[in-house]
Parts: C-alpha cells; structure tokens; sequence
C-alpha cells in the first residue's frame, strides 16, 4: 500500500471569522463587472447592489455553509434558497462556491471584508 502526503499547505478555513460582517462581491453582469455590498448578521443578510438592498435569512447548516432565503426581493436575491458555501479564506477574504438549492449550476466568487 502506497500513502501520499502532501507538502502543500492547506488552505486556510477560519469560517467562522465571515459568519458576521461587512463584505464587497464583484460579480460579472452581462459582461460588466459589478460590485454589490453585503452586510451579514448571524440571522441576515442585507444586501445592496445598484441602490437597492434585498433582505435574506440565513441559516448556518455548519460552520462553512449557510442558506440564503430572501424576504422580499427588490432586484437581486431570486425567490428560490441560495446555498453558499466557503472554500477558503485569507486575513481579509473569502472564497465561495454558491447556486440555486437543488441545481448543480454553482459558481465561485470572492469577498472581501471591508472595514
């Protein structure tokens, strides 16, 4: 039996460090790039894009994915729940893979905590 170990550091996973904050997301629409600010308690999320702010619930399945359900959608936030999970994180960043609840189409993205 054969056992490979790798010398490559592992990616950092504070998760917990982004359940709560103020963060910035560029997202590409219709071939512009487009910058939305989200704010994110345990319990919500509140985000603003283009003047509008969507509210979302969240909820914590474990310490790196949450489920966003939207309250009353005004522009970005789609009807249906929104699974985020965090792949990775820095000192002022993390890395997420999201998609619709139920669909395999995901997407990865970054924010970036603002201070």
């Amino acid at each position: 039996m054969t056992t490979f170990l790798s010398c490559l550091p592992q990616p950092e996973t504070d998760c917990k460090a982004y359940h709560t904050g103020r963060f910035r997301f560029e997202l590409d629409v219709d071939g512009v790039k487009k910058s939305t600010v989200l704010d994110r308690t345990e319990n919500f999320q509140y985000e603003t894009f283009e003047g509008k702010t969507d509210t979302a619930s969240v909820r914590w399945v474990n310490d790196c994915e949450f489920i966003l359900q939207e309250q009353q959608p005004k522009s970005v936030l789609p009807k249906r729940p929104i699974r985020m999970k965090i792949l990775t994180t820095s000192k002022n960043s993390y890395t997420f893979e999201y998609g619709i609840v139920g669909e395999k189409d995901t997407r990865i993205g970054t924010a970036y905590r603002i201070p």
